[in-house]
């Protein structure tokens, strides 16, 4: 093969030594020293920007840590480290800038960004994450930071529905999934969702879930922490994400995470009651849930993705279809599904649990459907039916793997289209249940965790289609 061409080379002092640095065409930044062995770096992966500081010339790059620290502390898969060399001449500086410069914008990284910080997420760290993490690693890369602190729940939505969003190249959420699902669901309301939702989307973990950004970070080896999210999000690679439209009637969610209901759902909800708890109300309600196990009737429709068609039993559906209306009056209505001539299947109750997932992991330690796709049009269901106790207790501590799955009282298959019935409790037809659709509660039964309180949607049929590679995300290059 023959060596790539040179986009420039100078003569330089490296620490007072002569010296020479290098620029090919395929991005490679050389520095050679007397005496020394040549040090490269990668522009498109270590670089991520430069400053003129007088005669010399800073490179601020990026090396890989041997050892990083996990989301939470100050650390991760990447340090910071430059390298500076002075040009003999203000010609040969500005010269030397040039080239850099027209390779680092030929890379089309984003140069402006629109940034939610959430600063009642998790353990409430967002604001201190993105000063000390996030901040100083944009402003490296020479990247101009709108920044927007979230004030209340749907905040992050209200926003992004109607501000101009058309002079970013991207919008970045610091916070758990909460906001990247305020925004999904903002942006596709608006009238000129076709515009808009071209926007990537990045995440910086600064919540309690985080699962959106693991499942991003997990499959290449990086740790799910801000420095390496936001390394990401700089060096400006994106991947499609499939969004999944929960319908009832004329009512509309856009789900990117989860759909939950029966036990993960109720103990998602209900834990919040012991929020002071921490991370452990998780565990310690999923004990008492599983000791006080209930059970839901009910009903799940689905059209099985190719090689799952014998799950379930034959069953007649019709995805509800609204009277069609014009783009220009309303946002995205969901996908354009022509289902009529497939044969549904469905899965009668009593049901322990139903979970629906769109990515692998639900959060941090959860790798809830290690088979899901980020944008292969289909979602990831996992029923739970009848299962004792004790095998219970075991399979939810097998979620951080993901070998639950592989239990022979779970049902998991990939689905194109989805349709929840859901009934009331096991022997107590007067309580019912909660559904779950990315951590926020959907709706809410008769007797329920705070029942009194006005949910989305009523607890009452849905149906769930999935619209391939609707969203965009920065993501590591894969």
């Amino acid at each position: 093969m023959a060596p790539a061409e040179v986009i420039i080379i100078d003569l330089v002092l490296i620490d007072g030594e002569l010296g020479m640095v290098k620029l090919t065409a395929d991005g490679v930044l050389e520095a050679i020293e007397y005496g020394e062995p040549s040090r490269y770096w990668t522009v498109k992966k270590d670089v991520l920007g430069f400053v003129v500081e007088g005669k010399r010339i800073r490179i601020k790059t990026v090396v890989e840590r041997e050892e990083g620290i996990c989301c939470g502390e100050f650390g991760g898969d990447y340090s910071r480290k430059d390298f500076v060399f002075e040009p003999f001449s203000e010609d040969a500086r500005n010269r030397f800038c040039f080239r850099l410069r027209r390779y680092l914008d030929s890379l089309g990284r984003p140069k402006r960004l629109l940034v939610f910080v959430n600063p009642f997420g998790g353990k409430k760290s967002a604001k201190q994450i993105f000063e000390k993490e996030v901040k100083p690693l944009f402003e490296d890369a020479d990247i101009y930071l709108d920044v927007q602190e979230t004030k209340y729940q749907l905040h992050a939505k209200e926003m992004v529905t109607s501000m101009d969003v058309s002079k970013y190249d991207g919008i970045v959420c610091v916070s758990g999934d909460g906001v990247l699902v305020e925004v999904v669901n903002g942006l596709l309301q608006r009238a000129d969702w076709k515009t808009v939702f071209k926007l990537p989307i990045g995440i910086i973990p600064a919540g309690t879930g985080n699962g959106m950004i693991k499942s991003l970070l997990d499959p290449v080896g990086l740790q799910c922490c801000a420095n390496s999210a936001t390394i990401s999000i700089i060096r400006g690679h994106t991947r499609s994400l499939d969004v999944a439209t929960i319908s009832q009637g004329a009512t509309k969610f856009f789900s990117v995470l989860m759909l939950a209901w029966g036990l993960v759902a109720d103990i998602d909800i209900e834990s919040e009651k012991f929020r002071w708890m921490g991370s452990a109300r998780i565990d310690f309600y999923a004990i008492q849930r599983i000791i006080c196990l209930r059970q839901y009737n009910g009903r799940v429709l689905f059209l099985p993705a190719p090689g799952f068609e014998s799950y379930g039993q034959p069953a007649s559906y019709r995805l509800y279809k609204e009277t069609p209306v014009r783009d220009k009056a309303l946002g995205y209505q969901g996908p354009d599904t022509k289902f009529e001539d497939l044969e549904w299947r469905e899965i009668k109750g009593p049901f322990v649990s139903v979970w629906l997932h769109n990515v692998p992991w639900g959060a941090e330690n959860n790798l809830v459907a290690p088979a899901a796709k980020f944008s292969d049009g289909f979602l990831d269901l996992i029923v739970l039916k009848n299962c004792p106790k004790l095998a219970l207790l075991s399979l939810m501590t097998q979620i951080s793997e993901g070998t639950h799955v592989q239990s022979p009282y779970v049902a998991y298959l990939k689905v194109k289209a989805f349709a929840l019935e859901p009934g009331a409790l096991v022997g107590e037809p007067d309580k019912e249940g909660i559904i779950d659709a990315d951590g926020e509660v959907l709706a809410r039964g008769r007797s329920t965790y705070k029942c009194d309180q006005i949910a989305l949607m009523s607890y009452d049929k849905l149906q769930i289609t999935v619209d391939q590679g609707l969203a965009t995300l920065f993501s590591p290059e894969y």
